[in-house]
């Protein structure tokens, strides 16, 4: 008897939903999204529509959707290379997107910066960076100029486990908790950098103890599913609004591609990848979805329909877009000012 109302109350409370439906479906549209895109890259890519390195965000999905609905309007977002999901997260144009991957001038930077440097100042976000760790500092110093302004916001300012290796994270995480910069830390830990395993690159395979040196508050959080990520970046959020200064996560994640789209990705099993692939994150939601009756397979199947619709009309987009004029080559590379207090 005792075994049997275990048994009930496991199952009502596998039922019950913290989210709303709104929250769920929102969840699912970003996921769907960043996976028809990156798979519409691949096959471009395989066209020769697209050139140069190219790294997707297949399998991380739940990333981008958890941080996004956690998060305030102002805040900002800084990443690496693997960043077309994170982009796509923020709200940034598919159509303007997938431009840039295939270098026109209709691209979110006029074709110039490619898969690895998407921009938007209008969305908050701010890259996109090609070199290991270099967005460490520059998103420490963009959540210091928030605090300067005395806003609310925060940085979150990612990079993979690779990058924890550098030397600018260790002089960020200093300076942020001394001077309580309001910053959040993340690392998507997709367990190889390239394709070399965290295993054989550090002696602390929890990445989330790097933290503990500068008593900054760090924790462990499962990156294939958006209810984790959201609830770990909600509580990381009020942290760092509350003054308290910045906070760390360790978000563990799995691509299911190579490094990049030159990757063949042989230093891992196959039985390593269906694992992982057992627990993706859009099959595990959708089914969540439709078996706790969040919304019906008619609701799904539109979002889907009009996803694939979206990613169909960006890649002809960006294939019958022109290629950037020659002569805009050097715009928007300097600022002009003028200082008073210099003269002739």
């Amino acid at each position: 008897m005792a075994v049997a109302t275990k048994k009930a109350t496991s199952a009502k409370k596998t039922a019950k939903t913290k989210f709303s439906k709104a929250t769920y479906l929102g969840w699912y549209e970003n996921m769907y999204r960043i996976r028809k895109f990156e798979e519409a890259t691949l096959k471009a890519y395989s066209l020769q529509k697209i050139r140069g390195f190219c790294h997707v965000y297949i399998g991380q999905e739940a990333i981008s959707a958890g941080i996004e609905s956690a998060l305030q309007d102002g805040d900002k977002i800084v990443t690496a290379y693997r960043q077309h999901g994170i982009a796509l997260g923020r709200g940034m144009d598919s159509n303007s997107c997938m431009a840039e991957l295939f270098g026109k001038g209709t691209g979110c930077v006029g074709g110039k910066g490619g898969s690895m440097h998407f921009f938007s100042k209008e969305h908050n976000y701010f890259g996109g960076n090609g070199i290991v760790g270099a967005q460490i500092p520059i998103g420490t110093g963009i959540a210091m100029a928030e605090s300067y302004r005395g806003t609310s916001n925060l940085c979150v300012t990612m990079f993979g486990d690779g990058a924890a290796r550098q030397g600018a994270l260790y002089e960020s995480f200093n300076m942020a908790m001394t001077w309580k910069i309001p910053v959040l830390y993340i690392v998507e830990n997709n367990q190889y950098a390239m394709g070399t395993s965290v295993e054989r690159t550090s002696n602390v395979t929890d990445l989330f103890k790097i933290g503990s040196a500068f008593d900054m508050p760090s924790e462990a959080v499962d990156g294939m599913d958006p209810e984790a990520v959201h609830i770990a970046v909600e509580k990381a959020a009020k942290h760092i609004r509350s003054g308290k200064g910045p906070y760390f996560l360790e978000i563990k994640t799995y691509r299911y591609r190579g490094h990049s789209v030159s990757d063949p990705a042989k230093y891992r099993t196959k039985d390593e990848l269906n694992k992982y692939k057992a627990l993706d994150p859009i099959e595990i939601i959708k089914d969540k979805v439709l078996k706790g009756k969040i919304a019906t397979s008619k609701e799904i199947e539109k979002i889907e329909s009009e996803i694939i619709k979206e990613i169909e009309a960006a890649v002809k987009f960006a294939d019958e877009s022109d290629l950037p004029l020659a002569s805009e080559l050097y715009d928007n590379n300097y600022v002009q000012e003028d200082y008073p207090f210099i003269t002739d």
